[in-house]
């Protein structure tokens, strides 16, 4: 027994070692505004590797965040129109849609086009869009917004509901809407009652702490992949997103961007910006 307890502790220290030896890879997007770093997910290893090779071969280089939408995202990294590529031919990633990365402020997903031609929700195999938002109430993030505002207007129509119908029209036409949004989460235990229904949209904890503090963009879950995470530079993506834009949200002022790629060991990657890995 003695013999093996001495064998067992050099291979422990050893595990441990090559754990904390391990590299990954760091992004820097580099803009007139300053630079951002990211590091992006092995979980959602497609969308790393043809992330990181678009990268290393340059062809992010001199690509624009060309759709910028304040308190929503910032969206760039469109390298097949630069390079003149036919829409036709433009590639796509298959979906790596996983729970556990949602939407909060500085996430990275992939664009992609809409559900009635791309069912799958494949990833377009360049343009990518970093996450902005906003804050959210806990009443309001947890709430079917849609449902309830549709149940509502169904209540204040009946005719005990006068008062209620009146009280909204007069905040509808003043464009009160966050009051309006208040007055109908009021009414809402007393419209599950009335039609028997639950207006609750599920969340998880994790999901309700970050849409309730630093914020996000929560009605894009699981419909993208989220495949990256701002570590340092957030305040860049700010600078981004209040830009002037005009037709289509471009920026008036081109907002152009360099992408380079470090291998550096995690240790290192924790220390100088905080990201934790699950393997340390």
């Amino acid at each position: 027994m003695k013999r093996l307890k001495i064998w067992a502790l050099p291979l422990i220290v050893l595990v441990l070692f090559s754990c904390k030896s391990e590299k990954d890879y760091l992004i820097k997007i580099q803009t007139r505004h300053g630079d951002m770093y990211a590091v992006l997910f092995d979980e959602t290893p497609q969308h790393k590797r043809n992330f990181i090779e678009l990268a290393e071969a340059g062809r992010f280089d001199s690509t624009e965040f060309h759709r910028v939408i304040e308190n929503f995202m910032i969206q760039g990294g469109d390298v097949f129109t630069k390079e003149q590529l036919p829409p036709n031919e433009w590639p796509t990633v298959p979906a790596e849609i996983v729970p556990d990365y949602f939407h909060s402020k500085g996430m990275i997903a992939a664009a992609r086009q809409g559900n009635n031609i791309n069912p799958e929700k494949r990833s377009s195999g360049s343009q990518f869009y970093i996450v902005q938002g906003k804050i959210y109430d806990k009443d309001e993030l947890t709430t079917d917004m849609k449902q309830l505002s549709e149940r509502f207007f169904q209540y204040i129509q009946l005719g005990s509901n006068l008062k209620l119908k009146d009280e909204y029209s007069r905040l509808y036409e003043e464009g009160k809407y966050d009051s309006l949004n208040l007055m109908m989460l009021k009414e809402k235990k007393n419209l599950e009652q009335f039609y028997s229904i639950s207006l609750d949209k599920p969340f998880s904890r994790e999901q309700i702490e970050a849409y309730t503090t630093i914020g996000g963009t929560p009605h894009l879950d699981g419909e993208y992949t989220v495949f990256g995470k701002v570590v340092k530079g957030l305040d860049v993506m700010e600078r981004i997103a209040s830009e002037e834009t005009g037709a289509r949200d471009k920026p008036i002022n081109p907002v152009l961007m360099t992408i380079k790629v470090e291998h550096l060991p995690k240790s290192k990657i924790t220390k100088e910006f905080g990201y934790e890995y699950n393997d340390l």
